[in-house]
């Protein structure tokens, strides 16, 4: 049995955080209803690139789960998801505050007929607050929580990441861990409740050593200034004679030593408090001179040291290859199977890794009241 078997959840949103958490409820077990709109569904369908006529990314993030197609300003809409709602045991949504309520699908008007609901609303700034209202992307997220200053080069401009930081490590990650908790707490008390995951509050988790930083020093860390901004030769990216980056991160002493004995720096440089720019010139002059295939090889194993690699290389790369970390398939409504985005459920504790399909459009509109004729 896998350890949410018995859990049902309605899913309302879209996009990505949502959908990222609610599959991970899925891939252990939940049995997840997507509420999608009639007509297009989750514009994630609709973004490219795209297996034959869908986005591959919604085949992604909602592999196994169910879909029924209501429009939710219609009058009876709130009758047709009665069914689900009244049996569900989780409700993700990731409307600005106050669009729910407005829809007639409130956390009271659900709990007043499923009392012990966990309602988890997935938000940029929260429910409350200034910026409560406030739109946004990952990327304003990330600049308001002062996480991009922690990506500013010498110069101090920062770089945009080229991943979705506050959607997953703020948003989907969260909401998991939230609904669990919660799921937790009713089965002891029966009592269920709304979950506020504001994706920008919790970047500030990200910056631990920032935050503490800030606080001794009565400063934040400077562009590129700091251990873990680039301000030292032992956390740096040095460019290979061949043109591929090498990260070195040799922070302690013991991993230190033993870089600068590997790369033969001359000990005029190993001890990089005097000067730490003049060692960090000293060791990409050594770098340089090998390509990264090199240094990868000669450092990888004892000195917390690893080529850049890009996604394809990465995939291909023996330890993930073997330790089954690609094994994960998803299956396109239309049949099509691609390797599946890998979330972190632990093989024990997950569904099958054999191909999950990903929904049509309203394909479960029999689960609605009336028989789905929204759909």
């Amino acid at each position: 049995m896998l350890p949410l078997e018995d859990v049902k959840v309605v899913d309302f949103s879209f996009h990505l955080p949502g959908p990222l958490a609610s599959l991970i409820l899925a891939e252990a077990g939940a049995e997840v209803v997507k509420v999608e709109r009639p007509g297009t569904g989750d514009e994630l369908r609709l973004i490219p690139p795209f297996a034959t006529d869908e986005g591959i990314g919604f085949a992604m993030l909602n592999r196994g789960k169910k879909s029924v197609c209501v429009d939710l300003k219609a009058p009876r809409a709130f009758e047709m998801l009665e069914p689900l709602l009244r049996r569900a045991d989780v409700l993700v949504e990731q409307f600005r505050p106050g669009v729910m309520e407005r829809l007639g699908f409130g956390y009271e008007a659900v709990k007043a007929i499923n009392p012990g609901i966990v309602y988890c609303s997935i938000t940029g700034y929260g429910q409350a607050g200034p910026n409560s209202m406030k739109a946004g992307h990952d990327l304003n997220y990330c600049a308001e929580a002062g996480l991009l200053s922690l990506t500013s080069d010498s110069s101090g401009r920062p770089t945009v990441p080229q991943v979705t930081i506050a959607d997953i490590a703020g948003g989907s990650y969260p909401a998991v861990m939230n609904i669990l908790l919660a799921l937790r707490r009713r089965d002891r008390t029966g009592v269920g409740g709304h979950l506020d995951i504001a994706m920008s509050r919790n970047l500030f988790a990200l910056q631990y050593w920032a935050v503490g930083e800030n606080a001794i020093q009565g400063r934040p860390p400077a562009p590129s200034g700091s251990l873990l901004t680039g301000g030292s030769p032992r956390y740096a990216i040095y460019k290979a004679g061949d043109g591929a980056f090498l990260a070195a991160a040799p922070i302690e002493d013991r991993f230190w030593q033993r870089f600068c004995e590997l790369i033969d720096l001359p000990h005029e440089y190993r001890n990089d408090l005097d000067d730490p720019e003049r060692t960090r010139e000293a060791v990409a002059a050594i770098i340089a001179q090998a390509p990264a295939n090199h240094w990868d090889r000669l450092l990888g194993a004892d000195c917390c040291c690893a080529k850049v690699r890009n996604l394809q290389e990465a995939m291909a790369d023996e330890h993930f290859a073997t330790t089954g970390t690609f094994d994960r398939k998803v299956e396109t409504a239309d049949g099509r199977t691609f390797t599946g985005t890998t979330v972190p459920v632990v093989d024990a504790l997950a569904a099958s890794p054999a191909g999950l399909r990903a929904p049509k459009i309203g394909e479960h509109n029999s689960l609605l009241a009336g028989s789905g004729s929204e759909g």
